[in-house]
């Protein structure tokens, strides 16, 4: 798995989106022939043939990351919402100085006050709002908006809050931590296209978890122990799955969080409705049994996404494609650019 690291230059890391969602670049890999071309993303339907299927992540992230200080000395704190527990306590990743006790109270930039009722970890903290309202609400009026540490340092600007999230996200499926990046470069009228040429679109579920950043730090990355993420896809869209590939078109899937979902769901060697956590964890060597092609933006290194997509493309021609990429000037994670592999 020697594609599993590699150098990039710290200026292709990309601080913003592009100008316009479908202006991003677009590296074509087409497997059957070994071939990379170069694309913009809005030429995705040109790409893609009648009778195919794009099948997307409708996730919405959450505003999860709060900041402000202790109500009582003024310490600095941060948090990250990650679940809340059955008795309606927010579990959250907390950093700050010192070793709080419990019914410390703290306030956030935006005023919301929370107190610590308990601990998990050392820095995974039970917390209540003092106010009522379901995490998106509160969140919503109160939280930042997640932006991945490579980004600007975590630090929210205006735009993000539109950016950071696709033109499709569910109202109904608020509860990523960070986005499904391949699909932020979809917009209203490319949908049209894919429609006008006769591409199907169906959605899933998979609310994106921290542990989509987490690196992997075994020698052998297959001994990684893998995050597991809520997911759900119904049968009406494990139908549209069958039909296309019975048909002969292609199930095209929009990320590594829909790759996860699909193939999840595939497991059982049939194409099966599912809801729930999954722990799947996609490396060489892999069977896919639900997709044929992938939209997926340029990962980091050392991370399970990245192993996904090797085992999708096969190593080599993903250390190909990532050196092209290189080469060209292509923008990097998740406000970068994206690949489509065939």
């Amino acid at each position: 798995m020697h594609f599993f690291d590699y150098h990039l230059p710290e200026h292709l890391i990309a601080q913003h989106p592009a100008a316009e969602r479908d202006s991003a670049r677009l590296l074509v890999v087409r497997r059957s022939t070994n071939s990379i071309t170069h694309h913009t993303f809005r030429e995705l339907p040109d790409l893609l043939n009648p009778g195919d299927l794009v099948v997307l992540n409708d996730t919405r992230v959450l505003p999860a990351r709060v900041v402000g200080r202790r109500e009582q000395t003024g310490g600095k704190w941060e948090g990250l919402f990650l679940r809340t527990t059955e008795d309606g306590s927010w579990e959250m990743l907390a950093q700050t100085r010192g070793y709080p006790e419990v019914g410390t109270a703290f306030v956030t930039d935006t005023n919301l006050r929370l107190v610590l009722c308990g601990r998990t970890t050392e820095r995974h903290w039970l917390m209540r709002p003092d106010e009522e309202g379901t995490p998106p609400e509160l969140l919503g009026r109160y939280g930042h908006i997640p932006l991945p540490p490579y980004i600007r340092k975590g630090r929210e600007e205006t735009a993000d809050r539109e950016r950071y999230q696709t033109v499709y996200a569910s109202a109904n499926a608020a509860g990523s931590v960070a986005a499904p990046t391949a699909g932020l470069h979809f917009t209203p009228a490319l949908f049209d296209r894919l429609t006008a040429k006769g591409i199907g679109t169906a959605r899933v579920t998979l609310h994106v978890g921290l542990g989509t950043f987490a690196p992997v730090k075994e020698e052998d990355p297959t001994k990684h122990v893998i995050h597991s993420e809520w997911c759900a896809v119904t049968q009406d869209v494990m139908d549209a799955v069958r039909t296309t590939k019975e048909r002969g078109g292609r199930v095209v899937a929009v990320g590594t969080t829909t790759t996860r979902t699909l193939e999840t769901a595939a497991r059982s060697g049939t194409l099966q409705p599912f809801c729930g956590e999954t722990n799947l964890f996609i490396h060489e060597p892999f069977e896919f049994r639900a997709i044929s092609a992938l939209v997926t933006n340029f990962h980091l290194p050392r991370t399970t996404l990245l192993l996904l997509v090797g085992a999708f493309m096969g190593g080599e021609l993903l250390q190909r494609a990532y050196a092209e990429a290189v080469a060209n000037e292509y923008r990097f994670f998740s406000y970068g650019d994206a690949m489509l592999v065939l």
